[in-house]
């Protein structure tokens, strides 16, 4: 606390200067009390002078040592973990209480990596700066008046101050034509913005449309604007041009995202929101959010769990349920509405097809979905509605990322945790998220006695086969279906997109082996984010640039296949055995005893054209009670 060492480095002079804190430590502040602190320091020097614990030499070279304090910091150091912390202070409330954290003496050890924490960070505020700007420019933070008081008037305004590498500007003075803006800082230093750095700001008329392309710097600001402004070379390793601006503008959306480890359920890294001294609102744990076709796979793993396979046949076509009396026919359809007609469970997967996925929940049977929504975390209770089986259900971005994490973890479920292990001021542990008994693992050293039988974390929930199939479709996602921009990656990845009606929400979960990254894009009040404005086209790449920097010089695994498993060639379309040089073969994953030239087809309906969905968001309307019918 005030040396920044561990008790074995301490001099004799810091040594005597704690000693001498326990009588009156407000007496003897090292920096306020001063001289105080120095003269009963070196009384103490003294006391162990004269009781024969230091020499003669020893005390006089101790009491002409300089007091020298390093503090260390407070609450949370790492600016770009302030969710984190803020979530694993919750926790310690929630569990301990409001004394215990301020005044117990816990020693708390979260689960984050610094690392991977400013890798998220920074892939998800690019990733919806990018969306923010391809909505335009909605002008200055506020405007000053220029001239005498201008810095106080600025120094006065509140600021984002997690986003270090932005700065608070006020523009000075703006050209006729498309030359540089002049901006200047609260400290009387100024610079400019050049017009290839304004040239994107189109108005912003609303979430669909943007005004005119500027066509002068004066088309955007104005003297006295008051704007967010990042240096030019804190993107390109510092060889930008000196005192030359990027225009920046906080975005208006929002959202979260999580990196997970599958197998134990320990959170590496977590962004609730694009700035904590925004909102501490936090968007990956707090918001409860409808996933859109997110929530697909466990319609899908409810199937494979019942009878089909990876190449079962069922119909994407027009699909039709009565809700009861008194309530009209509901008509989902697809994101693109057009229709594929009889395709395999993989292909209706990969493409994210609405219709396919009612109709398979409706001949599985809502209950059993609603089940596998339960047993996986994702929900407490669902009703056994269709329009839940294209993620019309609320849940938190958390709960998303701990369910999908089952898929990697061979059917287990384990926990989402930021915390590893807590102890008391005594150094007692009182909390530890791995608390699998090991009889074996406090031996003092090895006597040829066998290694310790450790369990496996995590609670069976979904068969293993179930879930590699799941897992080997969603690696098809990435390869042929909604989200082939992760495929820049390299390496063996998987995952889903989703979007909701209107495209209010944009989610992507995508994993690999060993890891399981969730991502949530939408506005606090939801809102549509405009047309196109899918999980592939706005989270997905968010995972892809996450994904591509922390993998960067490490190799790539393939998912793991589980024992009991079949891999055979089929065409991906047909379902049907094929030969390598088919261009549409794939390896499908079947369990023992099935054979995808059986397999049950679930028609009914009309042929449809052929289409590709972007994704698929639910159709319009609930699906209430009543008896319903399938045309």
């Amino acid at each position: 606390m005030y040396f920044n060492k561990s008790l074995d480095e301490l001099t004799v002079a810091e040594a005597a200067y704690l000693a001498a804190l326990p009588k009156a430590p407000s007496n003897y502040h090292p920096i306020r009390q001063r001289d105080a602190a120095l003269e009963r320091r070196n009384w103490v020097i003294g006391q162990m002078e004269e009781n024969g614990y230091i020499t003669e030499e020893e005390a006089e070279a101790a009491k002409a040592e300089d007091l020298i304090v390093t503090f260390r910091p407070l609450g949370a150091q790492f600016q770009d973990a302030q969710y984190f912390a803020e979530e694993v202070r919750r926790t310690i409330i929630q569990r301990y209480g409001e004394e215990s954290l301020a005044r117990g003496g816990l020693q708390v050890r979260s689960t984050l990596n610094p690392q991977m924490q400013a890798m998220a960070l920074k892939a998800f505020r690019d990733g919806i700066q990018a969306y923010d700007r391809r909505h335009g420019w909605r002008g200055p933070v506020t405007r000053i008046e220029l001239g005498e008081g201008w810095q106080q008037r600025l120094e006065a305004l509140p600021r984002l101050y997690d986003l270090e590498a932005w700065r608070l500007a006020v523009v000075t003075e703006v050209p006729n034509g498309k030359g540089a803006v002049k901006i200047a800082f609260v400290d009387n230093t100024g610079g400019e913005i050049p017009w290839e750095y304004l040239s994107w700001a189109r108005p912003f008329v609303n979430d669909r449309s943007l005004g005119p392309a500027p066509s002068k710097s004066a088309d955007v600001l104005a003297p006295g604007d008051v704007v967010y402004v990042e240096a030019e070379d804190a993107h390109d390793g510092g060889e930008g041009r000196r005192d030359t601006y990027e225009l920046r503008q906080v975005p208006a959306v929002n959202g979260g995202m999580i990196v997970l480890d599958p197998h134990s359920g320990r959170v590496l890294a977590l962004v609730g929101g694009f700035s904590f001294f925004d909102s501490v609102f936090n968007r990956a744990t707090q918001a409860l959010r409808q996933t859109g076709s997110a929530f697909k796979p466990f319609v899908y793993a409810a199937a494979l769990d019942n009878g089909y396979t990876p190449s079962s046949l069922v119909l994407d076509g027009p699909f039709v349920y009565d809700q009861g009396p008194g309530l009209p026919l509901w008509r989902p359809q697809n994101y693109s509405g057009d229709f594929m007609g009889l395709i395999t469970l993989r292909v209706g997967l990969e493409k994210s097809r609405n219709l396919i996925t009612v109709r398979l929940a409706h001949a599985v049977g809502m209950d059993k979905v609603a089940d596998f929504a339960t047993r996986a975390g994702i929900v407490d209770h669902m009703d056994p509605m269709l329009s839940f089986a294209l993620g019309a259900a609320e849940t938190t971005l958390m709960r998303l990322t701990g369910a999908y994490s089952i898929f990697v973890n061979g059917g287990r479920r384990v926990t989402p945790t930021l915390i590893d292990r807590i102890q008391d001021r005594y150094g007692r542990t009182i909390y530890r998220h791995d608390d699998r008994p090991c009889d074996g693992c406090a031996q003092d050293g090895w006597h040829g006695q066998e290694e310790p039988f450790l369990q496996r974390l995590g609670v069976e929930t979904f068969d293993e086969r179930t879930s590699f199939q799941v897992v080997s479709i969603l690696e098809g996602v990435v390869s042929r279906g909604t989200a082939t921009t992760v495929r820049s990656v390299g390496i063996p990845v998987a995952g889903k997109t989703g979007t909701t009606n209107d495209e209010k929400d944009a989610w992507f979960v995508g994993f690999t082996p060993d890891l399981v990254v969730g991502i949530y894009v939408g506005f606090d009040q939801p809102r549509p984010m405009g047309r196109g404005e899918t999980g592939g086209h706005v989270a997905a790449p968010i995972f892809r640039d996450f994904l591509t920097e922390w993998n960067a010089g490490r190799p790539g695994i393939p998912f793991r296949i589980p024992p009991g498993v079949v891999m055979m060639r089929v065409n991906a379309r047909s379902g049907q055995l094929t030969s390598a040089d088919d261009p549409g073969a794939i390896l499908e994953p079947f369990k023992p005893g099935t054979n995808p030239n059986t397999t049950a087809a679930l028609t009914g309906g009309s042929e449809g054209a052929t289409g590709e969905d972007d994704d698929a968001p639910a159709g319009d309307g609930d699906v209430g009670g009543g008896t319903g019918g399938l045309y």
